[in-house]
């Protein structure tokens, strides 16, 4: 039996099924990227939750597996070469899940890099700019008068999902035909916007219809519309 001991996350969450991918989660954006993922490839896998609430991100167990105490991270009991490897940062799970399994990335050199293009245009500019507009037009920056600094990040989410919208015309996928990372990485953000963040009026998102079209589809996935549940909320 494999055995994760070493790993003081185990102590705090432990693993039933320590042959089994471990995912230590909450159902974010990022969070999900990485169940629906697995859910996608079919691999075995145990997802323990992560209670914000209860500051579980700040333990020294999580801390442990990700000193940065953002969700997702992974340990994995097979990795490279047979050994266990602990993993975080979303982008990167998704990068290591593709190649591990050979599925959602091409395997040509010029279509992975065009995959890992897509995923870093979402790492770098859908992810923090929509979290920021997600702060100031729900949470507390509402309350702030000035309203220059939500309409920047206003501006800046139009703009990317301009991009976005300009490179899907008669694309069904973001890499055209096949559903790969770039995909799982960016809808679950572009959902949370229009859904969670209540941003869609305020973007104009009724304007980008090509991404519309995607996102339906993206979470008509079978494996996405589990994945967006995983972990369940404690």
């Amino acid at each position: 039996m494999t055995d994760l001991s070493s790993f003081p996350i185990t102590k705090k969450w432990p693993a039933q099924h320590p042959e089994r991918l471990q995912l230590y989660s909450l159902p974010t954006p990022n969070g999900v990227k990485v169940s629906i993922m697995l859910e996608e490839t079919g691999l075995p896998y145990e997802v323990h939750l992560v209670s914000f609430e209860k500051q579980d991100q700040m333990s020294p167990e999580f801390l442990s597996l990700n000193p940065n105490n953002k969700i997702p991270a992974i340990l994995d009991p097979n990795g490279p070469d047979g050994k266990p490897l602990p993993l975080f940062e979303s982008g990167a799970i998704l990068v290591y899940l593709a190649s591990k399994t050979g599925k959602f990335i091409p395997q040509d050199t010029a279509g992975r890099y065009e995959a890992l293009q897509w995923v870093m245009f979402q790492m770098g500019g859908v992810g923090p700019m929509f979290g920021q507009l997600g702060f100031f037009n729900k949470f507390a920056g509402k309350e702030y008068e000035d309203k220059r600094p939500r309409d920047r990040y206003v501006a800046e989410s139009k703009r990317l999902l301009g991009v976005l919208d300009k490179h899907l015309q008669g694309r069904k996928w973001i890499l055209g035909n096949d559903y790969s990372i770039a995909d799982i990485a960016t809808f679950p953000w572009i959902r949370n916007l229009v859904g969670f963040y209540e941003a869609g009026d305020l973007v104009g998102f009724k304007d980008f219809e090509n991404v519309a079209r995607v996102l339906e589809a993206f979470v008509a996935r079978p494996a996405v519309a589990r994945g967006l549940n995983i972990p369940a909320r404690g």
